[in-house]
């Protein structure tokens, strides 16, 4: 039996696995008193809902508007009257989401202990909301590249996104572990090829779509000593 090889690139979601979108509630809260929690419920939701549905229907726009339309959406739904002020407000604070508290702990010691492993944000999100959160968090001095969606013109779990991580380190899927804290992301990139690690932070069962991930870890902070015994 071949042995697998060594995982030379580690390759992560960004928004639930690094960046706390739930880290919005506050900003929502002093908007909206008593329905912050909700909004950001169901402005996630929404979010991810339209983000699959445009690929479905070959509507593809950034994820700037998606996020946008998906807020405009909870809003409504949930009674809220906005302005235009507001949606910058809200718009701004995806832009400065917080870190997990597992996370730039993580990135670091990966970055220390493994210094031969290259490491980069794969997302849906588009490439300045992308920028503008690994800056506000400092992440830059860790990663080797941000890769967004828009480069192809598609949302995960579409294969040619995962194809982005190969074609920019020149490696085989197999060389390239996959991390998130999304279930449907992690299966998407089981599918295609990558060894996947999904953070499962709520202990949820794994998604039925016929593929599990290569591991379901707790916490960020449990990649280090895997990739140390590789």
């Amino acid at each position: 039996m071949d042995m697998p090889k060594p995982i030379r690139a580690l390759v992560f979601d960004a928004y639930g696995t690094l960046f706390n979108v739930h880290s919005v509630i506050s900003t929502c809260e002093t908007l909206f008193p008593g329905k912050g929690a909700a909004l950001s419920q169901l402005w996630r939701s929404k979010q991810l809902e339209y983000s699959w549905l445009r690929s479905l229907i070959g509507r593809h726009v950034d994820f700037n508007q998606v996020t946008r339309e998906g807020l405009q959406y909870a809003c409504k739904s949930l009674g809220l009257a906005y302005s235009e002020t507001v949606l910058a407000q809200l718009d701004n604070a995806y832009r400065t989401l917080a870190l997990f508290d597992d996370a730039l702990l993580t990135l670091q010691q990966l970055r220390h202990q493994q210094p031969g492993i290259k490491l980069a944000i794969l997302s849906n999100g588009a490439t300045g909301m992308l920028n503008a959160v690994v800056m506000h968090n400092n992440l830059d001095v860790v990663l080797d590249a941000v890769l967004s969606v828009d480069e192809v013109g598609i949302f995960k779990p579409d294969p040619r996104v995962y194809q982005l991580s190969c074609d920019r380190f020149g490696l085989g899927k197999d060389e390239i572990g996959f991390v998130s804290s999304n279930g449907w992301d992690a299966a998407g990139a089981k599918t295609f090829g990558f060894r996947t690690f999904w953070i499962n932070r709520s202990h949820a069962p794994i998604e039925e779509l016929g593929v599990t991930p290569d591991r379901v870890l707790n916490s960020l902070t449990e990649l280090p000593p895997l990739l140390a015994s590789q």
